[in-house]
């Protein structure tokens, strides 16, 4: 199934969680929250948050620093 990935179209498996998305992605779930369809879900939900076809994904990475 496709979805939109920051911006960019991406194809992933039926049952594909955003925990599963952000691990093929080689990022840290812990340090990120993503927004799906305008709606906030932080890291504790990205397992149990299944996408679906069409879904806009943005992810956004904490970054430290000063």
């Amino acid at each position: 199934m496709n979805i939109i990935c920051n911006g960019e179209q991406r194809s992933v498996e039926i049952h594909t969680t955003l925990d599963d998305l952000v691990v093929s992605l080689a990022l840290n779930p812990q340090s990120m929250v993503a927004e799906v369809n305008g709606q906030i879900i932080e890291h504790t939900g990205f397992a149990s948050r299944e996408l679906q076809e069409g879904d806009r994904v943005e992810l956004i990475r904490f970054v430290g620093g000063g």
